[in-house]
């Protein structure tokens, strides 16, 4: 559940009620009502509106942004590895961070020689 006065943005128009979808509001009220669909009132500035919206509707500023940060480091990241011809790095950001898990978690104990074999076998099997 959202605070009062926190920054949100509309993403979604789910009762179809005009709602200017990609602008800020904020929230100034909950919908406290069990029969009701709606969650919030929120307050658009720009429309200079009050509106109803369900919990879907919305989203807060800051995870938006968190969001988008992670997606363009990302790509730099991606963009970085490709002009340095860093294949390892290109293929930990492509694959995410599951191959340095397992590595790590490969290294810490020795195998024993049962637990070899039946590697061996199974990767012969497939």
């Amino acid at each position: 559940m959202y605070k009062l006065g926190q920054r949100i943005v509309i993403m979604s128009d789910t009762f179809e009620q005009s709602l200017p979808v990609g602008e800020y509001g904020y929230i100034i009220a909950y919908d406290r009502n069990a029969d009701n669909a709606f969650d919030y009132v929120i307050r658009v500035p720009k429309a200079n509106r009050n509106f109803y919206v369900p919990a879907e509707d919305i989203e807060l500023e800051e995870v938006l942004i968190k969001l988008e940060v992670d997606k363009l480091e990302r790509e730099a990241l991606i963009d970085f590895a490709l002009a340095t011809h860093n294949a390892e790095l290109f293929h930990r950001v492509m694959n995410g961070e599951q191959e340095t898990e397992e590595a790590d978690n490969g290294g810490g104990e020795p195998q024993t020689r049962e637990d070899f074999m039946r590697q061996v076998r199974l990767k012969a099997w497939i």
